[in-house]
């Protein structure tokens, strides 16, 4: 299956909270859309793999998506490396995106960082014919995303554009509450977490509010690029 969009995350719940409005606006445009997790979040204070796979699922059919998988990498300790290039590389050709979405290039959790930067490496990789991989016996042919582009997580980074989701912002939070195990619930006996307060989730809706404001909007979505975007007509820019 060819994904117009191909977005890459440390965990699951990554893309959920930093470009699901995103992910919903671009489906609602008739673009099929796929979401690959790196590992299953098994380090995360509350929950289990298992649940959060499940919660996955849940918040792929409110976003619509086209396909989800999960690479099993291991939370913490998978690194930007050869192994890891790889299996990421696979995907990538596998679904053939123009556009590929990644995690933020710093931020609070280490695995962000990573993520940013092994999903990068693997889509210049991804090009080169000399790079041999195969899924299930077939060889893979070489495949490079037109555009990579790092949305924005939990510190902040000044975006090179930013997205309006005002009016997918209803979505945007029912995916969120998908993962009900690592959100505000205060029905939930677990031990609290940094993402598990309801001032988290106030912290997401100002965050949003804030980037709309940047371009005269209710709610926005910010994302930073990797290299010089250019435009043919004037009037494309908002």
């Amino acid at each position: 299956m060819k994904l117009d969009i191909l977005v890459f995350a440390a965990h699951p719940d990554d893309a959920e909270l930093a470009c699901s409005g995103t992910i919903a606006s671009q489906i609602a445009r008739g673009k099929k859309v796929g979401i690959v997790d790196f590992t299953k979040g098994e380090m995360g204070t509350r929950g289990t793999p298992e649940k959060r796979i499940e919660e996955a699922i849940k918040s792929s059919e409110i976003l619509g998506l086209s396909a989800r998988e999960n690479l099993g990498f291991k939370d913490i300790y998978f690194l930007d490396d050869h192994k890891h290039q790889l299996e990421i590389v696979k995907m990538i050709r596998k679904y053939q995106p123009e556009i590929v979405l990644a995690n933020a290039i710093t931020d609070r959790h280490p695995d962000h960082g990573k993520g940013a930067s092994v999903a990068s490496t693997a889509c210049f990789m991804s090009g080169l014919l000399k790079i041999e991989t195969e899924i299930d016996g077939k060889m893979q042919l070489p495949w490079r995303p037109k555009f990579v582009y790092h949305y924005i997580q939990n510190n902040y980074i000044q975006p090179d554009f930013v997205v309006d989701i005002s009016d997918f912002w209803e979505i945007k939070l029912a995916s969120i509450k998908a993962f009900k195990s690592q959100f505000y619930d205060p029905e939930n006996k677990e031990p609290q977490s940094f993402i598990s307060s309801e001032n988290f989730i106030q912290f997401i809706d100002a965050r949003a509010r804030e980037f709309g404001h940047s371009i005269n909007t209710k709610y926005g979505e910010g994302f930073t690029k990797e290299r010089m975007l250019g435009v043919e007509d004037l009037f494309d820019l908002k």
